[in-house]
């Protein structure tokens, strides 16, 4: 049980008697609100797949296939970062 400040409580009724809701319904759809946007709504997360062997290689395979942007070596580059 959650113990509401008086003016909470006093807004919570206010703004219900405004739309015609019960102030424990306006509450909760203000929580769940938060909830969502915070990421923490009570919806289960969608369990994650892991890859499979195939689908690792085929990310590889687009990996290497990618154009090379820095054509010198990696000791060159290493080198270069490594300079003063």
């Amino acid at each position: 049980m959650l113990h509401l400040t008086h003016d909470t409580e006093q807004l919570a009724r206010r703004l219900a008697a405004r739309v015609g809701r019960k102030p424990e319904d306006l509450i909760r759809a203000a929580l769940e609100r938060e909830a969502k946007a915070l990421g923490v709504s009570e919806e289960p997360q969608p369990r994650r797949r892991r890859m499979t062997v195939e689908q690792m290689l085929a990310v590889g395979e687009k990996i290497t296939a990618l154009p090379l942007l820095d054509p010198r070596s990696p000791q060159e580059i290493a080198d270069d970062l490594n300079e003063p």
